[in-house]
């Protein structure tokens, strides 16, 4: 017997549920869906890999299915979420959860595709609509949309639409829904901005926190090699992505320009690689992904805005060639790899320059990252040498330019890791422990 039973799901719900091989509620689930239920307002700390798309989607649901339909008139639910990636995701996780029930339709909006495919879907009757800010803005102020229908609001990833400057549409949106209505907030951390949205547009919530189960996986391998510069971190790159074993991995960037640089440079060193960024239309983005996903291309190197909702399995390997600007990104970078159980591998690139922020990385993990060297590309830089204190906020490398060059080879062949091999598969360029 499934254990969303323990809720007061409609009938229907659960047996799309059972459908989908959906049987123990995750923890943010567990404590968000009764309170939802209940009608409360929730505002969660959970990041992406939590289940939190099911711990609002459900109760919404049933919301709708139990509602009279009578006095039905526009959308009742609305979901923001911050990149076209994810309004895709929640949409298609919503049609799935929602299969069995009658009459009740999701449709989401978002830029990067041609405008007037989605008008031609907003003409149609639905229920549920997913959107990004930017999009729905747009909608909003040609009039082809009507937002006082809306009484249950999700703000998904409320963080990362503050980041990406969201703040003044998101405010706009909110107060074109009705005024008495249920409003649920998740955000990978709580704070003092999240918090302060949460009394504009909240009424007494409820406050949920779940820990991310990624910082805790013990089958993802967290490696740390630390680099003097870009030429340094370029060489390195080259000389691990000589590995065939490392085919089929994400190369996290900190800039779009790089992610072009790297790609191109990459691709003309014999990798079937690409870009994922924001610059690209959806159909590119789409077309990467599912690349990445059939075997058509060894390398994506993305930014991570582009990142946000890919799902990639048997995703072996992730590269953080710059620290993500924000210590939460890192989690969300990590848990590409290692899902579902299998295991997975995590690299990353710093500087002793990025220590102190490093540190704030590993408070979010259960344990350090293990330091690795390649022989025969050693950091030439020690800790020492920085030793006078800079309050950092982010990443050192932020002003650097960057030349992608991938010409300098190591001058000895790599030993073998003292780790375990991962699966059956030996690897010559994995470096050693320090």
């Amino acid at each position: 017997m499934s254990e969303f039973n323990q809720f007061d799901l409609d009938e229907s719900i659960l047996k799309a549920l059972k459908a989908i091989g959906f049987d123990t509620p995750t923890p943010i689930q567990e404590k968000a869906i009764p309170l939802a239920l209940e009608g409360k307002d929730i505002i969660a700390s959970a990041q992406t890999g939590t289940g939190k798309t099911a711990a609002f989607m459900l109760p919404l649901l049933n919301a709708l299915v139990t509602a009279d339909r009578s006095q039905y008139r526009g959308p009742k639910v609305l979901v923001l979420v911050p990149t076209r990636e994810l309004a895709m995701q929640v949409e298609q996780e919503t049609k799935k959860y929602s299969n069995q029930l009658q009459r009740v339709k999701a449709v989401s909006i978002y830029g990067g595709v041609p405008y007037f495919k989605q008008k031609k879907t907003l003409s149609r009757p639905y229920d549920i609509l997913v959107a990004t800010p930017g999009r729905l803005i747009d909608t909003m102020d040609e009039r082809k949309i009507d937002l006082s229908s809306i009484e249950y609001l999700v703000l998904d990833e409320a963080d990362r639409m503050l980041d990406m400057g969201f703040i003044e549409p998101v405010e706009k949106i909110v107060a074109a829904t009705a005024k008495k209505r249920q409003t649920l907030l998740f955000s990978a951390t709580l704070s003092r901005k999240i918090l302060d949205i949460s009394k504009k547009f909240q009424n007494s919530p409820c406050e949920i926190k779940i820990k991310n189960p990624v910082a805790e996986q013990s089958n993802i391998e967290k490696r740390l090699y630390y680099t003097d510069d870009m030429r340094h971190k370029s060489a390195l790159l080259e000389t691990l992505l000589e590995d065939a074993t490392y085919r089929r991995s994400i190369i996290f960037t900190s800039t779009k320009r790089q992610a072009d640089v790297i790609a191109r440079d990459l691709q003309q060193k014999g990798h079937i690689a690409e870009p994922l960024h924001g610059d690209l239309s959806q159909r590119q983005r789409t077309r990467t992904v599912n690349g990445l996903r059939q075997g058509k291309i060894d390398f994506i190197i993305a930014t991570d805005v582009a990142a946000r909702g890919i799902d990639i399995p048997q995703l072996s390997f992730v590269i953080n060639y710059d620290l993500p600007y924000h210590p939460e990104d890192f989690i969300h970078r990590i848990g590409r790899t290692g899902r579902a159980g299998a295991d997975g591998i995590a690299i990353t690139f710093a500087t002793y320059r990025e220590a102190q922020y490093l540190s704030k990385i590993e408070k979010l993990l259960s344990d350090p990252m293990e330091v690795f060297t390649v022989e025969g590309l050693e950091p030439k830089q020690k800790k020492a040498s920085f030793s006078s204190p800079r309050n950092r906020k982010g990443p050192s490398n932020r002003g650097q330019k960057f030349r992608g060059d991938f010409s300098k080879k190591p001058s000895q062949k790599t030993s073998q890791s003292r780790n375990k091999p991962f699966g059956n598969r030996t690897q010559a360029a994995r470096g050693k422990r320090k």
